[in-house]
This record gives structure tokens, C-alpha cells and sequence, in this order.
């Protein structure tokens, strides 16, 4: 198996108001809702860099698609991470998120690797990193 990761998907509890967050709070592009003619097939993609893709899918539809009961797990069972090129865009993208309606779990710090971060929780308690690690900069 190569490894290789080309979608990740974010079960949500309410498809609109995560469209909302992160097309219209955090600027991210996205086609907006498509699949609501489907039975569990409605859904939200957004193209990020490299050719990865994220989704946003009602968490009955995914536990639908899985097979598993729809349990919700806690927030530190994973984080994402959002990789900026300099401190003050680390702040800049924080008040962003909060502007958009994400959660401060806390605020930007130095970090022991020598960068800077902070971490936010989306409106659906998912955990993202904002940080500047310098050396682990986005090619933008």
C-alpha cells in the first residue's frame, strides 16, 4: 500500500452551518452542497492543496455508509493541522476562525520546536492546529 491520503472526511451534525464555516467563515472554496438527491448522499467537498480534499458529511450518513453506530468520539482522538508561513499569520488565521465561529481551545504560544501555535475547535468539536513551524513551511 502507498501512502497516500486524498480525501478526509469530517462527519458533521449540521451540513449547512459547516458549509457556512468553513466556505464562508474561513474563505476555503467549495461547489457547496451536492448529493441531496441521495438518500445519505449529501455532501460538502473542498480542494485543498496537493490534490487532497476534504469532505463534510452528516454523521448519520457516514455511520450509514460505515456500518457503525453513530457514537461520537472525543476531540483529541485526532487534530489537523493548518501550516502557515509566519507568526503574525498564525494570529491572523485564529481571529479568523473565531470571527467564523470556531472554538479557542488555546491561544497562540511558542512552541518547544521553535515555532508558534494554537489550536481551535470547529463548530462540531473538530481539532485543528494553526502553526508556524519553520521548519515545516507550506511552499506558498
Amino acid at each position: 500500500m502507498k501512502p497516500r491520503i486524498t480525501l478526509i472526511t469530517l462527519a458533521v451534525a449540521d451540513l449547512e452551518r459547516s458549509l457556512r464555516f468553513y466556505r464562508d467563515g474561513l474563505g476555503w472554496p467549495s461547489e457547496g452542497i451536492v448529493g441531496k438527491e441521495f438518500e445519505h448522499g449529501a455532501v460538502a467537498f473542498f480542494d485543498l492543496e496537493g490534490g487532497l480534499r476534504l469532505a463534510l458529511w452528516p454523521r448519520a450518513s457516514l455511520a450509514h455508509d460505515s456500518g457503525l453506530p453513530d457514537a461520537r468520539g472525543s476531540s483529541t482522538q485526532f487534530c489537523l493541522a493548518h501550516n502557515v508561513r509566519t507568526r503574525e499569520e498564525v494570529d491572523a488565521v485564529m481571529a479568523q476562525a473565531r470571527a467564523a465561529g470556531a472554538s479557542i481551545t488555546k491561544q497562540p504560544h511558542d512552541t518547544f520546536y521553535g515555532g508558534y501555535a494554537g489550536y481551535i475547535q470547529d463548530p462540531d468539536g473538530h481539532l485543528w492546529e494553526v502553526a508556524w513551524n519553520p521548519q515545516m513551511l507550506p511552499a506558498d
